[in-house]
């Protein structure tokens, strides 16, 4: 009988890829990822792939502090130019804090999450941490399982952000640029 030990996926870096890498003014903004996209990108549009109870990625049980069978609320959206997809966002909050800080976030539907964000003075937004993911990682497979994925690493970031002392963390991870910007780049 083979025994399956658990990977330890890397760690997350707070020094993004360097400059004058394309993705990163895209990956160093603080603000809204969203914001940014639907000013920049004419089709912008977002498309909700789940909202559901799951049990959380390993990394991401850490950094929440959520026990080994304890579940979390998981929110994965797509941001596309038109039909192309640009950024695969997941969201992981305690189920906990669902009920109390983040209520509002079980009725966004396809709203944006950034909106609930940036326009909430009450939230604040903790450092944010890089990695270049490959497919040993399950948000490279679970963004891979959605969309096709050209390249065999995509850059991601992360950061949490706390309202009323209760995280939420959110990961955006790359799958190409707009296509204003990558004609600028070629």
């Amino acid at each position: 009988m083979r025994t399956l030990r658990l990977m330890r996926l890397g760690a997350w870096h707070s020094a993004p890829p360097p400059h004058p890498h394309p993705l990163h003014a895209w990956l160093t903004d603080r603000g809204s990822l969203t914001a940014r996209l639907m000013l920049e990108v004419p089709q912008f549009n977002l498309v909700r792939i789940q909202q559901r109870l799951q049990p959380p990625n390993q990394d991401e049980r850490r950094e929440l502090k959520v026990r080994m069978h304890e579940y979390a609320v998981v929110r994965e959206v797509l941001l596309r130019d038109g039909t192309t997809p640009l950024v695969f966002a997941h969201s992981v909050i305690a189920r906990a804090n669902l009920l109390h800080a983040w209520r509002g976030l079980s009725r966004l539907g396809s709203q944006p999450l950034g909106a609930m964000l940036f326009q909430d003075p009450t939230v604040s937004r903790l450092p944010m941490e890089y990695k270049k993911i490959d497919a040993r990682h399950p948000l490279y497979r679970r963004a891979a399982a959605i969309t096709p994925v050209v390249t065999e690493t995509l850059w991601a970031r992360r950061s949490v952000f706390i309202k009323q002392g209760r995280a939420l963390l959110v990961t955006e991870v790359f799958l190409g640029l707009p296509r204003a910007q990558a004609l600028r780049i070629e």
